[in-house]
């Protein structure tokens, strides 16, 4: 009985340990392919433009777009389009979905502009 009640801690502790490690590693992102990006965009249901269409755009009628940059903030502060707004944000479904809530109030107060995100 005591042996029994040995391994069933020794097995418990390993369990703990390998689920400790499995969710604690390092994972190494892959590079997203523009095919990759296109795909997300479709299942998101976002329209991919141009970077000359965004410029066209922003020359004809800047009070028409919301350009929000989702970098970091100190890669937003090392240089943006003019007029972008900065909403950090890791490009992972985790982040969007943790900061849904967050981007919609964001998202709230221009509702007559087309928003673009880059």
């Amino acid at each position: 009985m005591k042996n029994k009640s040995m391994l069933l801690a020794v097995l418990s502790v390993a369990v703990v340990i390998g689920g400790l490690w499995f969710t604690n590693r390092a994972v190494t992102p892959t590079q997203a392919t523009w095919e990759d990006v296109l795909q997300e965009a479709k299942l998101g249901g976002y329209r991919i433009i141009k970077t000359e269409e965004i410029w066209e755009r922003v020359q004809k009628n800047p009070q028409e777009l919301l350009l929000v940059d989702t970098r970091q903030e100190w890669e937003y502060r090392t240089g943006h389009l003019k007029g972008a707004d900065n909403f950090s944000m890791e490009p992972t479904a985790w982040s969007r979905w943790r900061k849904q809530k967050e981007m919609e109030t964001f998202l709230g107060a221009d509702k007559n502009r087309s928003i673009v995100f880059y």
